[in-house]
């Protein structure tokens, strides 16, 4: 690889649900829990994956809090890496300078943004404000409706009024300094990315962006990285070998982001 651009890189998570680290798919998370799918449940605490993690120098990986009963495990996993992973799950104008403080390298918000299921640019503003913007990263998580996406909140069973474009996210991008995008419709099933959605944001995005939903082999990092042009980063969950996947080793993984960091070093 010839270092004339940026690489797609691994992004790692910690997706915790009722205290435990746990695979879930995206599509079934909500308020009813005969509803829910889950792909794996962890023996070991969140501390054991951020302290592997900053082992192997993962930075902006992202810690998710899937409804109540998490904030403790997940300052547990902050305070394995002070500054290395990102918390999102909750996040409002009266916690994120809290999760700061507790050592979030950022904050990670959605549902808040979006009263009525609309965009409140004054609460934008207001956590742009509060946190700084570079330490603010907007979740545009979003459900695919025909050839178009729009943001979703409340466990991504609600459905907002933005649409996930060129110009919604140069609008956010205003005021945040990366996006987290999460493909719902295929988050945990391990049947592949959603490309048109990857190549699209290849086009759309100007700030650091990471996609989450469908990976199930190494070579999809390549898949996005051709997709996106280098622009989007990639998270793997359900197929991943740490928890609990047989379709992806994190080691193979690891090899790969040295290979392309390596690449873009001039």
């Amino acid at each position: 690889m010839s270092p004339d651009r940026r690489r797609s890189l691994f992004k790692p998570c910690i997706d915790l649900h009722d205290g435990k680290v746990k695979q879930i798919v995206g599509g079934t998370l909500s308020d009813a829990p005969e509803s829910l799918r889950t792909n794996f449940v962890a023996t070991k605490p969140p501390a054991h994956y951020a302290e592997l993690y900053r082992e192997h120098e993962l930075e902006g990986g992202h810690v998710i809090m899937l409804g109540k009963g998490n904030t403790d495990a997940a300052k547990e996993a902050l305070a394995a890496w002070p500054g290395g992973l990102q918390v999102g799950g909750g996040i409002n104008d009266q916690n994120c300078q809290e999760w700061i403080e507790a050592g979030a390298g950022k904050v990670i918000v959605t549902s808040f943004l979006f009263p009525d299921a609309k965009l409140s640019l004054e609460r934008l503003e207001k956590m742009s404000t509060l946190v700084g913007k570079e330490n603010l990263v907007v979740d545009v998580s979003c459900r695919r409706k025909a050839d178009r996406w729009f943001v979703a909140m409340d466990k991504w069973q609600r459905i907002t009024e933005m649409e996930v474009c060129k110009e919604s996210l140069d609008l956010l991008s205003k005021y945040c300094s990366e996006f987290l995008i999460h493909a719902a419709d295929v988050e945990g099933l391990c049947q592949g990315i959603d490309e048109e959605l990857v190549s699209k944001l290849g086009g759309w995005v100007t700030i650091p962006t990471t996609y989450a939903g469908g990976a199930k082999s190494v070579s999809d990092l390549e898949l996005v990285d051709r997709l996106s042009n280098g622009k989007v980063d990639l998270t793997y969950g359900s197929s991943l070998d740490i928890f609990g996947g047989t379709l992806v080793k994190f080691e193979e993984l690891v090899v790969y982001n040295a290979i392309a960091k390596k690449a873009m070093i001039v």
